[in-house]
């Protein structure tokens, strides 16, 4: 008595006449992908699992070729054959322990009768080096951060400065006090700015100052007398 259709993929013919035309998208699918993708079409017409494997290709993937055995998944699938057991992009792991990213599709005769499925596993060994690269590269999370300033010219890098040290005391410069402007200097003298020309002029006219005033304190930031 034929089974009662089942969820999945139906064909309404039998392996003899699918498989030639899935040859040439497992051939696509393999192409596309790379050599790390392997494409393998099993027959489960008559149930001989130590058999299954019609046509495999990149079969290097999983060390397997034509006429090798199904998987486990394969005999889940009789089991319990009613059911739909197509499974996309789920994870499993070869015989030498290698992730692999897989998804299966069981294809149908016109009875509903599972006759062949159709496998892609994607070997991720490539993709963990690439990662594991770039995470060499980039840095692990608990890097130490510092604030480096690239500029077309030092004025730049240098007007960065001063907007990052008037920033650190939390006023506008309308609002600031004296101390205020002694600690923009003295954050401007510990990050070095002073070697640039001219500086000094460009700091006082920012924190509305004149440039004896802006030396003086510079000074007693220096003499640890402020």
């Amino acid at each position: 008595m034929p089974a009662e259709r089942a969820p999945g993929r139906t064909a309404a013919t039998g392996l003899d006449d699918l498989a030639p035309i899935l040859r040439p998208v497992m051939k696509a699918v393999a192409a596309a992908v790379g050599p790390h993708c392997e494409v393998v079409l099993h027959d489960l017409t008559g149930h001989e699992m130590e058999s299954t494997i019609a046509a495999i290709e990149n079969g290097h993937v999983t060390g397997r070729s034509v006429g090798g055995p199904s998987t486990n998944l394969g005999l889940e699938t009789l089991r319990s054959e009613e059911e739909d057991h197509d499974e996309f992009g789920y994870r499993a792991r070869t015989a030498d322990g290698r992730d692999l990213r897989s998804s299966s599709v069981f294809i149908r005769d016109a009875d509903g009768r599972v006759i062949a499925s159709l496998c892609v596993n994607v070997d991720m060994t490539p993709f963990h080096a690439a990662r594991a690269g770039i995470d060499e590269i980039i840095g692990s999370a608990d890097a130490p951060a510092r604030e480096e300033i690239f500029a077309q010219d030092i004025s730049e890098v240098l007007d960065n400065l001063i907007e990052s040290a008037i920033a650190a005391t939390g006023r506008t410069v309308a609002l600031m006090s004296r101390e205020d402007k002694i600690a923009v200097l003295r954050f401007l003298d510990d990050k070095g700015a002073f070697f640039v020309k001219r500086s000094v002029d460009r700091v006082a006219r920012r924190l509305g100052v004149s440039r004896v005033t802006a030396y003086n304190y510079l000074d007693q930031i220096r003499a640890g007398t402020p």
